[in-house]
């Protein structure tokens, strides 16, 4: 009797590390992406007085500029979570744009949160492609007879 209460204490602990393993493996990886200029560096950019060159030399290169006019700069960070194989989690997001005037002059500072953002809902429907879809059944079929196995040569 004392032998089997040691075998079972011995598989409940066995069973206790594999659940804590298994628990400790589901953990989601967090992700820190981009970079956003701390309040204080953005506090030293003054609008109507500072060039691109001055707001590169403060805050240092954007994570983007606007495709269509290099007057927007744009700095992105964010924060994300995945656990396992789920898609990412949002946990913070911070967006500052720079706009400049055509004389490259800094004309504002903007500052977006996660909270400033807006959901959109993309379009499900899929474009019908013209042509017959085959089954499985139908490509193996179709297949038949398609290869040599002899090796012929012409």
């Amino acid at each position: 009797m004392a032998q089997s209460v040691g075998t079972i204490n011995r598989l409940l602990g066995a069973a206790g590390v594999s659940l804590l393993l298994a628990a400790g493996a589901c953990s989601p990886t967090i992700d820190n992406r981009g970079y956003v200029p701390d309040k204080e560096a953005l506090d030293k950019v003054k609008p109507g007085s500072q060039t691109r060159n001055d707001v590169a030399d403060l805050l240092g290169t954007p994570s983007s500029v606007t495709p269509f006019s290099e007057n927007t700069w744009i700095y992105i960070q964010s924060k994300t979570s995945t656990l396992a194989f789920f898609d990412p989690k949002v946990l913070e997001q911070n967006v500052v744009v720079v706009d400049f005037d055509d004389a490259g002059i800094v004309n504002g500072v903007r500052r977006y949160t996660l909270e400033d953002g807006k959901l959109i809902d993309p379009v499900s429907r899929k474009t019908p492609a013209p042509g017959k879809e085959l089954s499985f059944l139908e490509q193996l079929v179709g297949n038949l007879g398609k290869f040599n196995t002899k090796n012929e040569r012409r």
